[in-house]
């Protein structure tokens, strides 16, 4: 009988990693009514999720939320549990960003750190109590995760990376969804989209997600029983018509 390889392989030829952890870079939108005269639309800020790390290495930073995948489940089932530890959320919009191996970048050996991001909704981090091995849960603006802390490991890059991943998602798919309500009014899609965006800009906006070909499907009118619209006035001095997301994704092209 030939050998195939089978009987002469032997695993303790080749190195294994230290350790494969899954570390997730949980994104919400906060919000925060203004305090006018009129109605109007609240303060949104993007922010992220951190924790303060209590023990080696790193101990007293800042650093993303995640743990170390075990023998028995998937990179992916290893960052669902985490997420769950973490905020309580099972389900929700969690998604794969990358993987994270340079040299060095972990003081505990050869680490290999699959990245994900997740959209969680604002009461689930803000009630987030610290678990054991973390000394605080904080919420953190981009800007000051970004340029004003020192966090551990690589995670500054991981977080830079996972921004411009949903960023990118804002304005080509409807994620958009994970930070509205069911039923919105166009007016809070398009500040969504520019919260996370801060450079988009785009006047005809409602004229345009109405009626753009390639765009047709993605929403549709809310209505009652009885087929009539249904509005809100609950952040404008008169009623808008109320939208929600269809299962539609529309395949977009830059040619188009």
């Amino acid at each position: 009988m030939s050998d195939n390889g089978e009987l002469t392989y032997n695993a303790k030829k080749y190195r294994t990693p230290d350790g494969v952890p899954a570390d997730i870079v949980m994104f919400t939108l906060t919000k925060r009514e203004r305090k006018t005269v009129t109605k109007t639309l609240p303060l949104r800020e993007l922010k992220v999720m951190l924790i303060r790390r209590k023990k080696w290495p790193c101990a007293g930073m800042w650093a993303l939320p995640g743990g170390f995948c075990q023998e028995d489940e998937s990179i992916y089932d290893a960052a669902t549990r985490e997420l769950k530890e973490e905020t309580g959320v099972d389900g929700g919009h969690l998604e794969y960003l990358g993987v994270y191996s340079t040299p060095g970048r972990d003081p505990r050996g050869w680490i290999i750190s699959h990245a994900f991001f997740a959209l969680v909704e604002e009461w689930m981090l803000e009630q987030r109590q610290a678990s054991d091995d973390a000394g605080e849960v904080g919420l953190f603006t981009l800007q000051e995760a970004l340029e004003e802390l020192e966090l551990a490991f690589d995670h500054h890059e991981i977080i830079k990376d996972a921004y411009v991943r949903i960023q990118q998602q804002m304005l080509q798919t409807t994620i958009a969804r994970q930070f509205l309500p069911r039923h919105f009014t166009l007016s809070e899609l398009y500040q969504v989209i520019q919260t996370v965006v801060p450079e988009f800009k785009e006047p005809n906006f409602i004229r345009k997600i109405t009626s753009t070909r390639s765009r047709q499907g993605i929403l549709k009118e809310v209505r009652d029983e009885e087929g009539n619209a249904l509005s809100s006035n609950q952040y404008s001095q008169r009623p808008a018509q109320l939208y929600m997301f269809t299962d539609h994704e529309p395949l977009l092209s830059i040619y188009t």
